[in-house]
């Protein structure tokens, strides 16, 4: 597939944005998912090509988080199982099945998280010097988290704040090793999903990869924010996010 100046830029600027809003928040595949289709890509190629930029996007973000000691790695593997077990149920389904069932799940699942943020900030917004739970403190976490994988295996757009809400809601963590966690995850389950995509010649490799090199840059610029920022900032950029989102899915 051949890409003009236009489509490039394109590519690369929203998927610059996507990094930035995916590492921070969740939703950037709002921006990439249709600017793949304006392209003339069919939405389950689209669906397939835009996990390249993810995958590049959370592998960025994990190690910058990493580097910085903001991923907490004592429980790591057992947050992640039930996310791969999801990301490989979601993206057989997705080579199957159209992605269009979910949308509804995901403006239910944004507006629900803008009200819990409005009404009950302390739900995700955790308190400084809260003590996370442990995977096996909190059963729970298991069905937000295997749910989450599955739906960013199936359509992607919008699953960090279905992680955000597990992370933080269940697990008490700060926004920050939410943040570091949630990508983390996401890298795993995109990359298993990637492979599937990949073998049901779903995958366009050149814009992918195009899109990668905006995403990438995103990822490390938020990265840096997040570890700059205060826990209120980052509330609120993640309140904005939410919203944008649900307005987002209703166009989608």
């Amino acid at each position: 597939m051949e890409l003009g100046i236009g489509q490039i830029i394109l590519l690369v600027g929203t998927g610059l944005l996507a990094g930035v809003i995916n590492t921070l928040a969740g939703g950037g595949s709002n921006l990439t998912l249709p600017a793949l289709m304006i392209m003339g890509m069919p939405a389950d190629i689209a669906n397939g090509t835009n996990r390249v930029g993810v995958v590049m996007q959370s592998l960025v973000s994990a190690l910058g988080f990493r580097k910085h000691d903001k991923l907490p790695v004592n429980d790591l593997g057992p947050i992640m199982l039930p996310t791969l077990v999801g990301g490989v149920l979601g993206a057989i389904a997705a080579s199957f099945a159209p992605a269009a069932i979910l949308k509804p799940l995901l403006l239910i699942a944004m507006v629900s998280m803008t009200l819990v943020m409005l009404l009950k900030p302390s739900v995700i917004a955790v308190p400084e010097g809260t003590q996370p739970f442990l995977m096996s403190e909190r059963p729970l976490a298991w069905l937000w988290l295997a749910g989450a994988g599955f739906y960013g295996g199936f359509v992607q757009a919008g699953v960090g704040f279905i992680l955000i809400t597990a992370l933080a809601g269940t697990l008490r963590y700060d926004l920050v090793r939410t943040n570091a966690l949630k990508v983390a995850c996401s890298f795993a389950f995109t990359l298993i999903a990637l492979i599937i995509f990949a073998w049901q010649d779903q995958v366009r490799w050149l814009p992918g990869l195009v899109l990668a090199c905006g995403t990438m840059t995103g990822a490390h610029l938020a990265v840096k924010f997040a570890i700059k920022a205060s826990p209120a900032t980052l509330k609120w950029f993640l309140f904005v996010m939410t919203v944008c989102g649900s307005v987002a899915a209703m166009f989608f």
